[in-house]
Order: C-alpha cells, then sequence, then structure tokens
C-alpha cells in the first residue's frame, strides 16, 4: 500500500483532479493553466491526488510536475506515454508518487518490467485499461491501481457505457478502481461509483470551468439529489435545469404519480424506475426496488439496484404515516443512504444535516397535484439540498 492507493481507496468516490493545457482531442483547454496554483486549489477542494500531464502533446512538461510537487504535499500522478525504466526515475526524482502506465502502449513482459522497477523506486503505477483483454491483462499483472478509460485513445471517442461494464467486472478484486475520462456532472461520477469505482479521474471538466475548483468541489459533493414521481417531460426538463442528479418514474400499480414509463434522460443525469414488489425491464439506470405490503401502495423501505445488484439503501417513511424517530434510524444505517420520506425545500437542509445521506429523495412535497411538479418547489428543493 503506498499513499497515492490508501488516498483514492478512502471511504466515498475519490477524485484524482487533473491539470492539463490541451488535450488532441479538444484542443486548448487551458493554455495559461499554472499547476502550481491548481494543484494548491485541487488539494484544498478535497481532490485525493493530483495528475499532471507531463507530455508536450498536451502542453506538459516535467517543470509542471516540479512546480506542482511544490506547491502541495497530496498525492501526485504523473501522467504520460512512459515505456522505459528511465521514464519512471525521471518522474520519481521530479516528485510523483505514481506513474500512468498504458496497457496498449506495452506489452506484458514490458508492463511486468515497468511495475518492478516502480516498486523498486518506491513509486506506484496507475494501470490504464481501455478493453476487456486490458483489464485482463492488469489482473493478471497484479496491478494495485486499475484505470479504466472511457476514451479510446486511437479514435478519442468516448464510450461510457463500456468503461462501466468494464469497472462492473472488477468487484472483488483487490484492485483500487479508477473510471478516467467523460466525468463533468455529478451524476457521472455517481455512474462510475455505483459500477464499483474507488475513485474518478477529471481533466477537461475541470479545465474548462471558470473555476475549476469549485468545479471539483461541485462533482464531489453529496448528497445527489433525486426528484421522484415525475410523469410529464416539462417536469422532467424543470428538475434537470434546476440541477437534479437523479430523476424518478414511479411504476407501481397503485401509485398515485404513476408514470407513463421511463420517460428520457439527459445523459449526463441518471433515470431511476420505481417499483413495488417485483422490478422489471424498463430501460432506466437504476431501479429503486421498494416491497409490498398488505393494504398500503408499498412497504416502507428500498433497496436502489444497478444491473440487478444493490447498490444504496432507500431509508423511507411508512406509506401516508409519520415516524418522529425517522432521521435518527437513517444517520444509523450503514452504507450509501438514500433519504426520503416528505421531504421538501422546508426541512431537506436540516435532514440533511442531520443525517449526512449519500442522496436525498423527493416526490410529494414538490407536486401541486399527485404527478404533477411546481417547479418553483423543485427548484428550491435542489437549491435547499445543496
Amino acid at each position: 500500500m503506498g499513499r497515492f492507493r490508501d488516498a483514492l481507496a478512502a471511504p466515498g468516490l475519490g477524485t484524482i483532479a487533473e491539470v492539463k493545457r490541451r488535450s488532441p482531442s479538444a484542443g486548448d483547454l487551458r493554455p495559461d493553466a499554472d499547476p502550481a496554483r491548481l494543484a494548491a486549489q485541487f488539494a484544498n477542494a478535497g481532490a485525493a491526488a493530483i495528475s499532471i500531464l507531463v507530455d508536450e502533446r498536451f502542453g506538459g512538461s516535467l517543470e509542471d510536475l516540479r512546480a506542482a510537487r511544490a506547491a502541495t504535499t497530496a498525492p501526485l500522478l504523473a501522467k504520460g506515454f512512459f515505456t522505459e525504466e528511465l521514464d519512471l526515475l525521471k518522474l520519481k526524482v521530479a516528485g510523483a508518487e505514481a506513474a500512468l502506465v498504458i496497457l496498449r502502449d506495452v506489452d506484458d513482459q514490458r508492463a511486468a518490467a515497468l511495475l518492478s522497477y516502480a516498486h523498486e523506486l518506491g513509486i506506484e503505477t496507475l494501470v490504464e485499461a481501455h478493453d476487456a483483454n486490458d483489464l485482463h491483462r492488469a489482473v493478471a499483472l497484479g496491478a494495485e491501481v486499475i484505470g479504466v478509460n472511457a476514451r479510446d485513445l486511437a479514435t478519442f471517442e468516448l464510450d461510457r457505457g463500456k468503461q462501466l461494464e468494464l469497472v462492473a467486472r472488477l468487484r472483488g478484486h483487490d484492485a483500487v478502481v479508477v473510471a478516467e475520462s467523460g466525468v463533468h456532472t455529478r451524476a457521472q461520477g455517481a455512474a462510475a461509483e455505483l459500477a464499483g469505482a474507488d475513485a474518478v479521474l477529471v481533466g477537461s471538466a475541470l479545465m474548462q470551468a471558470a473555476d475549476p475548483a469549485a468545479k471539483l468541489r461541485e462533482l464531489s459533493s453529496r448528497p445527489l439529489v433525486k426528484v421522484c414521481g415525475l410523469t410529464r417531460p416539462d417536469d422532467v426538463d424543470a428538475a434537470v435545469e434546476a440541477g437534479a442528479d437523479m430523476l424518478g418514474f414511479i411504476l407501481a400499480e397503485h401509485s398515485p404519480r404513476r408514470a407513463p414509463g421511463v420517460l428520457p434522460v439527459p445523459d449526463d443525469r441518471l433515470s431511476v424506475a420505481v417499483f413495488v414488489g417485483e422490478a422489471e425491464e424498463a430501460g432506466a439506470d437504476l431501479v429503486q426496488l421498494y416491497q409490498r405490503e398488505e393494504g398500503r401502495v408499498r412497504g416502507r423501505d428500498a433497496v436502489l439496484l444497478r444491473a440487478g445488484e444493490p447498490v444504496a439503501y432507500v431509508v423511507d417513511l411508512p406509506w401516508a404515516e409519520p415516524d418522529p424517530l425517522h432521521l435518527q434510524r437513517a444517520a444509523v444505517r450503514e452504507g450509501r443512504v438514500m433519504l426520503a420520506g416528505r421531504l421538501g425545500p422546508d426541512n431537506v437542509r436540516e435532514a440533511v444535516r442531520a443525517v449526512s445521506p449519500w442522496a436525498v429523495d423527493a416526490a410529494s412535497q414538490l407536486e401541486s397535484e399527485p404527478g404533477i411538479k411546481d417547479h418553483d418547489k423543485v427548484r428550491a428543493f435542489v437549491a435547499a439540498a445543496r
């Protein structure tokens, strides 16, 4: 275990914040980026580690790494195309804790030699995979930190679906898993987290932001906000515009908020299909499944499922009943908690303070009538939850 791996393995979703002036796919991002200033700002904004592009194709150099090292004690990852032992030695001398090894660029023998030499030097590695074959190689090499890149470095195309599928395959392995590329919103980070990623590496989204440190705080902030009981495209649009991360569609038979189906949701947010008793295929990113309870629309609590696997626990109120100990009950629940139960703009802030949930979920308190959202209340709820 090293400082880099330990930082990424800490509870919750870690972020590797990247300093890069340009990218071959997007061109100039921030030509005047000051690596020392950004590294210090990212560390203060809660980055688990900081990635520094040292390759000239990205407008970087070893000097950038030295400048960042002088400005922060946070773990530094050097990124570039490294294939020789001498590359790693230079990075170590310039202050890197870890170096990128891209499996597409080296065969197994070369990769094993680099990992062995890095270990001797006392420098960690982020071993990057792009496909199932790379993933198999990374595991066989005993890589302690595996990065799964959504971007194909040959075509520059992004495929987040394939990335998340590969991340999910690493569940149960000892390696720390990093989802690289394609994270521009909190929901995209959460999608990687729920697939099994320990951390996300974010570069372009930060470099293109007016305030990179504020963008980093935004991406890693919790709770996530879910607006549920949506039945109309207008209301979906309002929730997205307000900044909701998850959009919920109730498909339970007797609910007064039953939706016609899972409505279209932008691909930078997460859709959630809500069922009671038994889930069906609905084309949503996630499923929220309540138990059935005789004489009621639903049972009390639910599980949040991704590809059939439980990824969070929904702590709710009984149907149409209060519970004065609701928040205390949620606060002691371990793991990821989505807090639900008559939350609205007036009480969500207090609830977040009491419980520190992973997500908050509101439906009935944001309506003008069942299934019809009051857009002012939706905006107020998302703002208060933040």
